[in-house]
Parts: C-alpha cells; structure tokens; sequence
C-alpha cells in the first residue's frame, strides 16, 4: 500500500505504481480519527510544498508527521506502507509492528550447520571419556575392589549427566556434549566388563 497526496487529499494506493487506484482513507476501516489526520496532514503538506520561503523547519515537521502516520496505518491495515517524503521526495517503507503471537521473519539466512568439525568435536569428546572412565574402573578393579570401581562409575556418570542435559541445546558446545554422553555410554559396557 503507499500513501500519497493528490492536491490537498490523502489516498492510498495498491500495488501498481503510478496507475494503481487511490482510495480516499475514510473509505477504508482505518478508523474515523487517523484518516482525519492524513488530510490534515496532506493539507499542510500541500501548503508547504507551495510556499516559497524556507521551508527547512516546516518541512521537517511535515516529513516527521508523514512517517508517523505512516506507522500507525501500517499497524492499522497489517501491512508495509510505502511513503514518499511531499518535501524531500525520499521513498520509505514502513514495516507493521509484529505481534506477539506472530513468529519474527527472519532477516539474515542461518548458518549451515558444521557437521564436519563438530562430528570431530564429538569423537575426540568421546574418545577422552571412554579412556578416563576406562582408566578410573580398572585401576580402581585391580587396587582395590571391583564393587568400589562400580561405585566410582555411578559416581561419575550421576555427576556428569545433569551438564550434559543442561548443554545439549548449547549451540557450540552440544558437539561436546554429544560425544561426551555417547563416550559415557561406550564407557560403560568397558566398565561392567571389566567389573564382571
């Protein structure tokens, strides 16, 4: 939609360019008030416009309003408004506020997932892990008792795991995450072999 002015009215205009129909704004659902104000507006524009003494002030003021009204239409109809400055000639387009209910549009294309360097992360995650948790059961297996190596096991794993829930939604940090918990799984089928 754009807002435009034709002699001293506002209207709106469709899709089409310069050939698009104009509607007048109390026509249209927008509300009794805000299509007041856009005549008034395009009244003083108007006046502005054909004023030959400086109009740097008054044009500023009437540039200002014009984007404000802009606004509040976009917000009214739902819809991007297209606004040529009557003064500076400058094009605008004025985006409708998004509600809370409607998801953001997403502006920039999201980054490809790195699958090559956090499948990486993942394995040498994994293999520290396997190899701690392997080193702790048998050691302990061998010096001690193998009921103490179970224990110390359950102990680890009991102490690891609420980090790897909590990290499993980190961006950057999940690669190790995974890999942690998938070593952690790995791991144990070492520790019951070599506690039984």
């Amino acid at each position: 939609m754009e807002l435009r002015i034709r002699g001293e009215q506002a209207v709106l205009a469709g899709p089409g360019g310069e050939h698009a129909r104009e509607v007048d704004p109390r026509r249209l659902a927008i509300g009794a008030e805000l299509a007041q104000a856009l005549h008034e507006w395009a009244r003083v524009a108007s006046a502005v416009a054909r004023s030959d003494s400086d109009v740097d002030v008054a044009g500023s003021v009437v540039s200002q309003r014009g984007r404000q009204l802009a606004a509040r239409l976009a917000a009214v109809m739902g819809t991007e408004v297209r606004f040529v400055d009557p003064v500076t000639g400058v094009e605008t387009v004025v985006e409708p506020p998004r509600r809370p209910d409607q998801p953001a549009r997403a502006r920039t294309r999201e980054e490809p997932t790195p699958w090559l360097t956090g499948l990486t992360v993942s394995v040498f995650a994994a293999a520290v892990v396997v190899v701690a948790m392997l080193a702790l059961a048998t050691t302990l297996a061998r010096e001690t008792s193998v009921w103490l190596a179970l224990i110390a096991a359950l102990v680890v794993t009991g102490g690891v795991a609420p980090s790897l829930w909590l990290g499993r939604k980190v961006p950057i940090l999940r690669w190790a995450v995974y890999g942690a918990g998938g070593g952690l799984a790995l791991a144990w089928i070492g520790v019951l072999a070599t506690v039984f």
